[in-house]
């Protein structure tokens, strides 16, 4: 458990290596808003542990420990896992990540799922989709556009 306790805790959190925890935490502060829970630093200065919040998240974060397996993408290639992020206006969210630092893997345009979102890669190797809600689309309608998408129609 964190030295900083929530009134709700999440049942399940992500848990991410990167190559310069230091460096990641700023970024994510500057392109997510992320707020800094807590960190736990070495006396050479590698980051065992630290502690994020995104909105209502919690994230958690390290340098790499290949020692232990904890590689970042960088050193295995790349990451399988992307992170999403429900945000207010996802235009304005996606041009704060640029400017941090970040580049955009799909630009923002409204989805078939009901949903306005974007995708960025941070500097340390994760995709994170930043969506905002426009419409309530139930699992047959979302179904049905899925199916005309891939079909070359549009929705």
């Amino acid at each position: 458990m964190s030295a900083k306790q929530t009134d709700r805790e999440q049942t399940l959190r992500a848990h991410m290596t990167v190559h310069d925890a230091k460096a990641a935490i700023d970024f994510y502060i500057k392109a997510f808003g992320a707020e800094e829970v807590f960190r736990l630093v070495e006396p050479a200065g590698r980051v065992g542990h630290a502690e994020i919040r995104i909105g209502d998240s919690l994230l958690m974060l390290n340098d790499e420990y290949p020692d232990f397996g904890a590689r970042s993408p960088a050193a295995i290639g790349g990451s399988p896992v992307a992170f999403y992020i429900r945000v207010t206006d996802a235009d304005a969210a996606v041009k704060r990540a640029v400017k941090a630092g970040a580049t955009i893997v799909r630009p923002v345009e409204d989805q078939f799922y009901g949903e306005r979102t974007g995708m960025v890669a941070c500097p340390f190797g994760y995709r994170w989709s930043l969506s905002v809600p426009k419409e309530q689309v139930d699992a047959a309608e979302m179904q049905k556009r899925w199916t005309k998408l891939l079909e070359g129609g549009k929705t």
